[in-house]
């Protein structure tokens, strides 16, 4: 380990002795904070019940076509990558937790304009009003934790933010199998709903504000957070981290990390993860399933074990040999599921013909339905694999020990 490597482990506020705190209000910012990734994660599973809902609807009835049912899904993103940049400023400026707060606005007028849609022009700002407020969330709510929590915990607690995501969307798939779209819109409302109101009862992180100069503020935090704010001291001048500079992509051991970070991140998101998580429903509607709603739940409930899974196993294993095998499985899988539709394209269209809880005796009416659960495998094992690249990738130490917009230099 290099000086600088010892300089950046340094935590921001420090207990003599080794002493460890015995706060336990902590577990409960942290908590407030986290139910910000959870109202992004069914914000990004809303569209897989509701696009099937949408699409069926009888005039006069509001209806999206397929153009349409497409950008419904996808214009989250859109509003993801303007929250992204947004959050980015907000968090350094309005600080961790104003930010929190003000990201819980964008998800509950996006829901609430959801729910009171009249056209298509309507759904669609409230998914982009929705996408806004989860890219602010991504970003602030791991920033938050990590600087509120103290060592023995921050690892933990950092862990529960992608956790928190896919429960979010196992949330939105459960709720949407007995709700129609409009209700399950009035139900995304209520988790940003109860972080607006629990972060206005938590205290800002000690670490912003002492960068504000604000000791005094940061000792009360210190004292709620950790329940003991005696004998902690400053850091010295420079154990702050230094922001990125474009000049340092010269430098050969910055440029191969960073690329190489980047290049893993893109990857994982083109391998069709979102697609799968927006579109799930609609995707084995096509499959030709009796209960698509069903085959949804399963995935979502795959996806948050394998989520867990990973975060449990990543130390031991490595995050190198997790991803190496994460690919090697999310291969095998859309293989086996591209190999699914293609035995089944010739089957009839209608997709209320295979019945995933039929009993394994009963005699196959098609070939389609002898093959359901190769289709639900497939898609499971993708699942599985995307949740621990995805963990792996976020979890990990920033490549280039540099300050992280995650995890603000305090990587779990």
């Amino acid at each position: 380990m290099t000086p600088g490597d010892e300089e950046e482990t340094q935590p921001l506020l420090r207990l003599p002795g080794g002493s460890a705190p015995r706060g336990r209000r902590v577990f409960l910012a942290a908590f407030a904070a986290a139910l910000g990734p959870l109202s992004f994660g069914f914000a990004l599973g809303y569209s897989s019940p509701a696009i099937p809902s949408l699409r069926r609807a009888a005039p006069p009835a509001l209806r999206l076509d397929d153009a349409a049912a497409s950008w419904f899904g996808a214009i989250v993103t859109l509003g993801a990558a303007a929250g992204g940049v947004l959050g980015g400023w907000l968090v350094d400026r309005a600080g961790r937790k104003l930010s929190l707060l003000l990201c819980a606005v964008p998800f509950v007028a996006g829901f609430t304009v959801i729910t009171a849609a009249q056209n298509v022009w309507m759904l669609l700002g409230g998914r982009l009003l929705t996408g806004l407020a989860c890219g602010i969330a991504s970003l602030v709510a791991p920033v938050y934790i990590s600087e509120i929590a103290y060592p023995e915990v921050r690892g933990l607690l950092g862990s529960c933010v992608q956790l928190m995501v896919v429960i979010g969307i196992l949330l939105a798939y459960l709720a949407g199998w007995v709700l129609k779209w409009r209700w399950l819109a009035v139900l995304g409302c209520v988790p940003p709903s109860f972080m607006l109101l629990l972060m206005c009862c938590m205290p800002e992180t000690p670490r912003y504000l002492l960068t504000q100069h604000k000791r005094q503020e940061a000792a009360a935090a210190m004292q709620f957070l950790w329940g003991s704010e005696q004998g902690w001291e400053e850091p010295p001048v420079g154990a702050e981290h230094e922001g990125f500079h474009l000049a340092q992509l010269r430098r050969p051991g910055v440029y191969k990390p960073f690329i190489i970070g980047i290049s893993l991140m893109a990857f994982q998101q083109l391998s069709g993860i979102n697609a799968v998580m927006f579109y799930a429903e609609t995707i084995f509607e096509e499959a030709k399933f009796k209960d698509s709603s069903l085959a949804s739940v399963i995935v979502g409930i795959i996806q948050v074990l394998f989520t867990a899974v990973a975060a449990l196993v990543m130390d031991r294993a490595g995050r190198r040999l997790l991803l190496a095998l994460s690919g090697v499985v999310m291969v095998f899988s859309t293989s086996a599921f591209g190999a699914y539709f293609k035995l089944t394209q010739g089957g009839p269209s209608n997709s209320s013909h295979v019945d995933l809880l039929a009993p394994v005796s009963m005699e196959p009416t098609s070939g389609s339905v002898g093959l359901a659960w190769l289709a639900v495998g497939s898609m499971c094992l993708f699942i599985a694999g995307g949740a621990q690249a995805l963990r792996c990738l976020l979890a990990g130490r920033c490549l280039l020990h540099l300050q992280c917009p995650f995890h603000s230099g305090l990587c779990p």
